[in-house]
């Protein structure tokens, strides 16, 4: 067995060490870690490529599964509603239920939102429940003519009565000085 000896840095606590300058610690530590739980270190599963993407690919489909069930909760809500599908205060509730819905799964299952199944699901939405809703806005006409012409011209009638004034006080101004 090594011999110990005792070995202090500066200020630090004091330290058992063997002659190779090792910290008698530092091995017991080791050691112990190796005698108390040897079956986690040898029981660990190695994870490969393949038992990633065979998890993954499991993961998907459960969370596909999720998805299809919102889309069916949603789809039938709509169905109930008396085709009134352009009105937002009809439609909000549903609409953000499915949205709550598709966001919990993907938290659940530990995937982003929005994600490939989700974006599939509302595009869809919006492809059947809201294809012929449009924004309605005004439309604008042209103003009657007696209008237009009294916006185009007293501006024009303006001008040179504008300039007329700053000449005649700038004369003014120069007959002072």
């Amino acid at each position: 067995m090594a011999s110990l000896r005792v070995e202090s840095a500066a200020g630090g606590p004091r330290l058992l060490a063997t002659r190779a300058g090792r910290p008698t610690a530092l091995r017991l530590l080791l050691l112990l870690g190796a005698v108390l739980k040897p079956q986690e270190s040898l029981a660990q599963l190695l994870t490969t490529p393949d038992s990633l993407d065979f998890q993954g690919k499991i993961i998907e489909e459960d969370y596909e599964k999720n998805v299809q069930l919102c889309w069916q909760d949603y789809k039938n809500y709509m169905d109930s509603i008396e085709k009134d599908w352009c009105d937002w205060a009809v439609i909000s509730r549903p609409y953000s239920s499915l949205q709550i819905c598709l966001e919990q799964n993907a938290e659940s299952f530990g995937l982003g939102f929005p994600n490939p199944s989700a974006e599939r699901i509302i595009i869809e939405t919006h492809q059947i429940h809201f294809a012929n809703c449009s924004l309605v806005q005004p439309t604008f006409s042209d103003p009657p003519e007696d209008v237009l012409l009294a916006m185009i011209i007293a501006p024009i009638c303006l001008i040179p009565f504008l300039v007329t004034l700053v000449v005649w006080k700038s004369k003014d101004s120069e007959a002072q000085t």
